[in-house]
């Protein structure tokens, strides 16, 4: 692979974000001259988009800060209706209609965050894949599309050979869905000049699918980025904690909590974390991962309130960043840490430790067992106060001067109970 001649693979070789890639010579010539439209695909499974997602957003913000091309969000509004088994062992609960809907509506905001939509050459645009896929006809899909596919080729993309190796069920819905992206692909090509799909590492016979099909159609030459699959440098899977995933969206994970899980990064994934997640200058990151000892505490603070910052804006960052400040290092309760409010009278009957630090109320631990589990390890805490019994009750006793019970997880996850 020649050395990158276009600001945006140098940006993304440098940074760490390319995995493979197809005709990198021809990438490159095509990000030199801004021609680059380029597509990453998000299916509307949940509410919210997760800090795995983090990776594909931040290559289109780079996309279009160095005048590569243009970036196009694709919601996944059909192919969720199908279920895309790529890294699965079992298959994807279907949703309604109106699910995936209101998951695409909620999902929507986050990527004003990191890209700048609008009319311009390369300003970003948002498409969904159920304006073309919900009004196929099947037959004629067959006949045009589905006869440029081998099953024998299928079956060998690892999509496909780890559910079968593994001896779990693949339902034929599932086995369309790389027919499916490998469509959405030639679609947004000739509807607005798409050119490259990017993604993770585990959508690469996917994309080949693609600019196979487009092929096979007469498309212009079609291209493939994919970034690695993130792991932690103790082999932990990126973004996935006790407590459950890493929400992008601020009414299901707090900018607090959010800062306080790029705070607790490993002192060995500092360095490439604020590389992939950050817009530090390399200089700078060079220099914060040099830092040694204690001192890559400092580094992290600056990981944890730069990638708030781009997620959720540099104020929230910033009273992140003075609420942990508080809390750990002067040992005061600090006022806006996350609160959740109970009714009086469920402290006045009593409110079970187990349930409290679940998913129903402050979310620290996601379930009673685990939260038992926690427990006997003397991880949960009330009002600094570690809980050793299971079947405890917070009642309005409990309540400090603020008016609030302070509930731990850990030494950095709290959550305060405001009683209303």
């Amino acid at each position: 692979m020649n050395a990158p001649k276009s600001e945006f693979l140098k940006v993304l070789t440098e940074r760490g974000f390319i995995h493979q890639t197809s005709d990198f010579d021809g990438l490159d010539a095509a990000a030199l001259e801004g021609r680059l439209t380029t597509y990453v695909g998000y299916d509307c499974t949940g509410p919210s988009l997760h800090v795995g997602h983090l990776l594909s957003i931040m290559m289109l913000h780079w996309l279009q800060k160095t005048g590569a091309g243009r970036p196009i969000t694709l919601m996944g509004g059909g192919t969720t209706r199908v279920g895309d088994p790529s890294g699965k062992d079992e298959s994807r609960k279907l949703l309604t209609v109106e699910q995936i809907e209101d998951n695409k509506q909620s999902i929507k905001g986050v990527f004003t965050r990191f890209i700048g939509f609008g009319e311009g050459r390369h300003d970003a645009m948002m498409a969904d894949n159920a304006e073309w896929l919900t009004k196929l006809n099947y037959i004629e899909f067959l006949r045009d599309v589905g006869r440029h596919f081998s099953v024998n080729r299928m079956l060998s993309f690892d999509s496909v050979k780890l559910r079968l190796d593994r001896e779990h069920e693949l339902s034929f819905l599932e086995f369309n869905y790389m027919i499916l992206q490998a469509y959405d692909f030639v679609e947004l090509h000739r509807r607005y000049g798409c050119v490259l799909q990017m993604g993770g590492s585990d959508q690469w016979g996917n994309i080949v699918n693609g600019i196979d099909l487009g092929r096979r159609l007469g498309t212009s030459q079609l291209y493939a980025i994919t970034c690695p699959l993130l792991t932690t440098a103790s082999g932990a899977k990126m973004g996935k904690t006790a407590s459950g995933a890493v929400w992008l969206n601020a009414d299901l994970l707090s900018p607090y909590d959010y800062w306080q899980f790029w705070r607790n990064t490993e002192d060995a994934d500092v360095g490439r974390f604020l590389k992939l997640f950050t817009i530090l200058p390399l200089d700078e990151v060079a220099r914060l991962e040099a830092l040694a000892g204690a001192e890559i505490n400092e580094a992290k603070k600056v990981l944890a309130t730069e990638a708030t910052a781009l997620l959720h804006g540099r104020d929230a960052a910033l009273q992140a960043e003075e609420t942990a400040r508080k809390t750990f290092e002067q040992g005061t309760l600090a006022e806006t840490l996350p609160t959740i409010e109970v009714p009086a009278s469920l402290l006045d009957a009593g409110l079970g430790v187990l349930t409290a630090f679940g998913p129903d109320y402050a979310k620290l631990v996601p379930s009673t067992g685990e939260a038992r589990r926690q427990i006997k390890s003397g991880g949960l805490r009330v009002n600094d106060e570690a809980v050793s019994d299971e079947r405890g009750v917070l009642r309005a006793e409990d309540l400090t001067p603020e008016g609030v019970i302070k509930l731990s997880f850990g030494k950095k996850k709290h959550v305060l109970l405001r009683a209303v």
